[in-house]
């Protein structure tokens, strides 16, 4: 399964990227702060996941919740869309990995065997494989036919804060505590490579759609840019003092969004360098996505709410 680079290509040349998002409105979601939002792969959905131990999916624009997922035992701290959009992961607090069956919109497997919190999990693109990041310094991949651990990735020397799948690759990248990123081959459960450079725990970690540009962001504030291919760091930005809770890339990777501990969600210019500030958070913003069209833009915080940008 290849991305069509041509898609991209069209994507970066038709439409300028866009900054002046303005807040549209607010949903209020949860009773407790909300850890992740994701975007449904193809319909105007969304899943926000809370520190009050639910998912709730909702209807975009509205913000109408059409279903609510209950079952995990502590809070949420993130969640992850198969690629078809028909099912959800969530990993929690209760150290477990939910898979959740949205036609029915009930919990289908549950994975057992992290020490501590799970902090994310990832979806791999063929829909065959989750893989989680822990608080017990370790990320695990699970296969979701046989229901059980295919590997456990060791090597990290503090809490795993957040894991991902390249797209349409057997590369996952976790971020860590230990001040670390690193690659790992899923089909052996073996560490590829490290990037060093950050002096804080990093507290998440992304890339383009493309996979050629990685970004992270660690725990005063601090947002790296490095190159997939050379696996050399291109530019660093201090942001800070503020923790940098969540970084995520528009479609055409072309800006790059911060969810900051102060309540500013930066927005990055990867052309010009410029950075741009969307002030709007009366809290703690914890997370942050780009519509699929770059139209809008999701926040959450930790008021419980989910907000819009336009």
């Amino acid at each position: 399964m290849q991305p069509d680079p041509n898609l991209s290509a069209c994507k970066e040349n038709l439409c300028p990227a866009k900054f002046d998002y303005k807040l549209n409105n607010i949903f209020r979601l949860h009773e407790l702060p909300v850890s992740c939002i994701v975007m449904h792969p193809s319909k105007d959905i969304l899943v926000s996941c809370s520190e009050d131990r639910l998912w709730k999916m909702v209807g975009l624009p509205k913000g109408n919740v059409l279903l609510t997922g209950s079952g995990h035992t502590d809070w949420l701290s993130d969640c992850c869309f198969h690629p078809s959009g028909n099912k959800l992961a969530t990993s929690g607090g209760d150290t477990t990995i939910k898979l959740w069956d949205l036609s029915k919109g009930e919990c289908m497997l549950t994975f057992e065997g992290h020490n501590h919190a799970v902090w994310s999990c990832t979806w791999h693109s063929g829909g065959d494989f989750v893989a989680s990041a822990s608080l017990d310094m370790t990320s695990k991949i699970w296969d979701v036919n046989s229901e059980r651990c295919r590997y456990t990735l060791y090597g990290h020397t503090d809490s795993v804060n957040s894991i991902e799948f390249f797209p349409f690759s057997n590369t996952l990248l976790t971020a860590s505590a230990d001040k670390t990123l690193s690659m790992w081959d899923a089909r052996t459960g073996k560490c590829e490579q490290s990037l060093y450079g950050h002096m804080h725990s990093i507290n998440d970690a992304t890339f383009t759609s493309r996979g050629h540009i990685i970004a992270s962001c660690d725990a005063r504030g601090v947002t790296k840019l490095w190159d997939f291919r050379k696996l050399i760091p291109i530019v660093s930005i201090d942001m800070g003092p503020s923790p940098g809770n969540e970084v995520n890339f528009d479609s055409t990777g072309r800006v790059l969004a911060q969810a900051s501990a102060n309540g500013v969600i930066h927005l990055l210019d990867l052309k010009s360098g410029q950075i741009h500030k969307l002030v709007g958070h009366e809290s703690e913003a914890h997370t942050v996505v780009f519509s699929h069209d770059g139209n809008n833009l999701y926040s959450g915080g930790s008021d419980g709410t989910v907000r819009l940008w336009f």
